[in-house]
Order: C-alpha cells, then structure tokens, then sequence
C-alpha cells in the first residue's frame, strides 16, 4: 500500500459535513470623527465641554496639540453637536468637517499636506496591488464602517498608492502594523520537499476503517495536512508559479530520515517542510543548508537553536506575554485576580510582576486551591461590586477551571468578572459553552476563522471539489503553512528576507515572523476572541 492509496481511502472516509452562514448586513452610520478648526479664545477644556467630554479624552484623540492651541489650529473631534462659545443665545450648530488642501502627484497618489500630523493621529495605510476592504479589516481588526467614516472615497473602491486613515493611534502607541504583500515573480519555479510519516509500509495490512477510526490519529491529521497542501500547491500552480512537489514517507521513527537525507539530494530543494518530530527536524539541519518549515507545536521547539528552522507555530510564552500586554492596555481602574496552582506559579508570577508594573494596576491578587479547589468566599473576598473585576485563570488544571468558573458564574447581581486565559486547552473545552459566554471568555488563540469570508468560502470550495470533504483543522492548517511559505517564495526573494516585510493572514492562522541571525525564525502571530453571549466569537486583536 503506497501513499497514494492511503490518501485515495482518506478521501471516502473523511463524513460530509455542511454550515449554513447567516450574512448580517451592517447600517451605515455617520462620520465617527471629523476635523475642527479652533476659534479665537477657545481652548482644550472649552471645547472638551461643549462636546460634553472629558479634556483628557479630548487630548488623547490630539496628542500632538497642547492644551491652549492656536486659532484656527485644526484638531480631531467626535462628530456630535456642539454648543458654540460665540453664540449668546447657546443655540447647537453642527460643525462642518475641515478638508484638508491635497494635491495629487504624477501617479495619483494623495500627498496630504498635513501628512505628518495626520499620521501622529491615525494608523496610516498605503493601498498596495490586489488589496481588499476584506483583507484590511482583516488584518487591522476593524470594521468596514468605520473604514468608511474615514474615508469617505472608499465608497468608490480602493486604488493602488491609495493613502487612508485605518484607526486612532492609541495614546502612548505608535503602529507598527504591516501587511506582507503577496507578489508573484514572473516564469517562477520552486522545488520543496514535503516529509511527512505516511506509515505507508505499517498500514499495508491494515483496513482502512482502523487506520481512520479514531479522530485525533496521526494518519488523520498526516493525511488531511497533505491534502491541505496539495490545494496550495494547486492554487499557487494556478497563478502562474511552476512547483516541483516532492513527498517523502519519513515512517514512524528517525531512523527512515537519516536514509532520507543520504538517498536524496534535500539541498536541492528552495525550502523542506516536515518532518513533524522535533528530534527528526534537529537530525536534518544538520545535514541541509535549505530552511526547514516546523509545521506543528511541540514543547521542544524551545531547544532548537539552528537558524535555518522555521517555527509556524508560537511559542506558549508569547501567548502569555501577548494577553499580558492587552490587560496593560486596556485595564484603568477596578481589581484584578489570577488563579493558579502550582505548576503554573512562575508564569502566574511572572504576569504578576508585569501588571504591578503598570501604573494603572496597584495590586494583582492571586488565588492558589486549597484542598484542591477555590471556594466562592475566597472570591467574594477580593472581588468589588459594581467595578471592574478581571479574573486571569493560568491554569489548565480540569477541577480548578470548572470550579473557579462555576463561582465566577454565580456572584451577586452587583458583582462581576470577566475571564481571561492563555492557554485555552482541554479543561476550557469541558466547559459548557453557555458558561465561558456567561463570563465573557477572552483568550489568546493562534487560529481565527471568519466563516463569511470569501476567501474562506472558495477554500473550502475547491478543498471539497477535490476531496469529495469540508476540510478538517488539520486540511486548513497544511494548506496555510504551505501557501505562505510557497507564495513567499514565489516572489523571488529569499524566504527569510520576506519576514521583514509584513505579517500574511490566510484562512485561519496568522504569520508574523520574526527573524532571528542565529537562531530559529518564530512566528508571533496570535489573536485575541472574546465569547458573546450569542456564543459566538469576536476577535478583539
């Protein structure tokens, strides 16, 4: 029984499964922020309190602007009625929106003349080629609204060269964002090897309802990971890219990798993705000087030290570090409490340290079982009615998650928290969804699906046209890890000088590389999904 035998039977195995999507069509609001000019006399507090706003607020959407600005200096205001400070008979007006004196160049291009202040304001996004409204608010997690209350032109489209507002700049932040671009170098050709441990030799007796029956089996996630990349490969073919696919059967244990490496020229190859053991992928840089694509997690991804590696999936500290940093930015006031046990002190330790630091956060609490589990009044104890409760549970522990969240689940009607994790694993999968929508369960997630999407759609698609099955995680994870790296390729650059060019979104994982001189590249893209209580999930970040 060979590999393709293998996953001709995967093909008639795989059940049929069907969603129907729900499309909800959003109503097009007003300009959420418009431009003021400043009269003569009027100041920060003035205009903050015609607004009927605090100054603070005020300053924070003008950072740049101090608190007594000049006449007819133009600022950013929430679009609302306002009393003007002229007017004796304290009559509302509304104020008309400031355009700002643009020119346009030979490629037409806008040059802002207020560029440099604008961009100390909002997130400034130039529009590249075959980029889309879907993609941008994709990536920058906003909403298609809000791209056109600030900028209106959208509503005829976007064209190349394109200079447009995507956000307000947090206070204190400065944007970093870039979205990698997807070129493809005319008459490209590309060579990858794919290793993968088919166990082809071992099933060759074996019916194929064993070899699929269970779930979670490695042949089902080896199986669907290559039917995945197949329809990378297939799609990228399919644009014009000239792929010579290679897939090798690497078995059950690194013995066959060492026979693969001596019997095949892998140097050859622009990149090698697989093998799947940690301890295969070490044996194999050490022989090739091509970049070799991890495609799993595994605990001793931390060991590798060779730069040549390609980790696609983060490490579990960025996922702490990463909810860490959203607790900094959007905590103010209120109380914060984390729930371990101790296996997890140093990373609950750790947050601690980090929280305390921030200026907005005084005291962070943290809850440790006795006898095994937290009581309710332990809670009670620390949690304030009607203020901010935030609730961080670092740990994974089955009795201590379902009990800690059954307590959250049952305060008192003034009493509140709201739970956040890091590592969402299987003691949160036990728990009834009713329950993490109840406590408004934000966790840190390197998957994120959006169903409506059209790209989405046509993967799914063209994966059941050729595979008679809607993809499984496994199908859409090998075909995300295979299209990035392949249509990074496809530009013509080298693999690791595409890093610094952006982080790429495909159908549910995110890549952010980043790359390292002498040590493996890490991929940090991650996002941040929040539980409705429709039990549904928004991603916040």
């Amino acid at each position: 029984m060979g590999i393709d035998y293998l996953l001709a039977m995967k093909k008639f195995k795989i059940v049929l499964l069907f969603c129907v999507l729900m499309f909800v069509n959003s109503c097009g609001q007003q300009k959420k922020y418009v431009d003021y000019k400043v009269k003569q006399g009027e100041t920060m507090r003035t205009i903050a309190k015609n607004l009927d706003m605090k100054t603070k607020d005020l300053l924070r959407l003008n950072p740049d602007i101090g608190r007594k600005p000049a006449i007819n200096t133009v600022i950013i205001i929430p679009n609302k009625k306002i009393v003007s400070t002229s007017d004796k008979k304290n009559t509302t007006t509304i104020i008309d929106e400031v355009k700002t004196e643009t020119n346009i160049n030979e490629v037409g291009k806008i040059i802002d003349k207020d560029l440099e202040r604008t961009k100390q304001q909002f997130v400034i996004h130039e529009v590249k080629p075959k980029e889309t409204i879907y993609g941008l608010k994709r990536f920058y997690n906003v909403t298609e609204e809000s791209l056109l209350t600030l900028n209106p032109e959208l509503k005829e489209g976007l064209k190349i060269g394109q200079l447009i507002k995507i956000k307000l700049i947090e206070e204190g932040k400065e944007s970093d964002n870039l979205i990698y671009e997807d070129v493809i170098k005319k008459d490209i050709s590309i060579k990858v090897a794919l290793l993968l441990p088919f166990k082809s030799k071992e099933y060759d007796t074996i019916s194929s309802t064993k070899i699929f029956s269970r779930r979670k089996s490695l042949a089902n996630y080896v199986t669907d990971f290559y039917l995945g990349a197949e329809i990378a490969v297939d799609s990228l073919r399919g644009q014009g890219v000239n792929i010579e696919l290679n897939v090798y059967d690497t078995e059950k244990n690194s013995t066959r990798i060492k026979s693969i490496i001596s019997e095949n020229n892998l140097k050859e190859n622009d990149v090698v993705i697989g093998p799947l053991y940690s301890e295969e992928v070490l044996t194999l840089a050490s022989k090739v000087s091509v970049p070799i694509v991890f495609p799993v997690f595994s605990k001793n991804q931390s060991k590798f030290s060779s730069s040549k590696i390609i980790k696609t999936s983060p490490d579990r500290n960025i996922f702490r570090d990463e909810l860490t940093t959203y607790i900094k930015d959007n905590f103010t006031k209120g109380t914060v409490i984390i729930v371990t046990d101790e296996k997890s002190n140093s990373n609950s330790f750790t947050i601690k340290e980090v929280l305390e630091a921030h200026d907005s956060i005084s005291k962070v609490h943290i809850l440790k079982p006795t006898k095994g589990y937290i009581a309710k009044k332990r809670f009670l104890n620390i949690l304030k009615p009607n203020v901010k409760n935030w609730v961080v549970m670092a740990t994974n522990d089955n009795v201590i998650v379902a009990d800690a969240i059954n307590s959250l689940i049952s305060l008192p009607d003034d009493t509140t928290a709201k739970v956040f994790t890091f590592d969402k694993g299987k003691a949160f999968d036990r728990i009834d969804n009713f329950k993490l929508a109840k406590i408004g369960l934000t966790y840190v997630s390197d998957l994120y699906v959006d169903e409506n999407s059209s790209y989405t759609k046509n993967f799914n698609k063209q994966y059941y046209a050729k595979n008679f099955a809607m993809p499984s995680f496994y199908g859409t994870k090998g075909f995300d890890i295979t299209y990035d790296i392949l249509m990074r390729l496809a530009s013509g650059n080298k693999l690791k000088a595409t890093f610094n060019k952006g982080a790429s979104y495909r159908v549910e994982s995110k890549f952010d590389y980043k790359k390292k001189s002498f040590n493996p590249s890490e991929n940090n893209g991650l996002f941040i999904l929040k539980y409705n209580k429709n039990l549904t999930l928004t991603r916040i970040k």
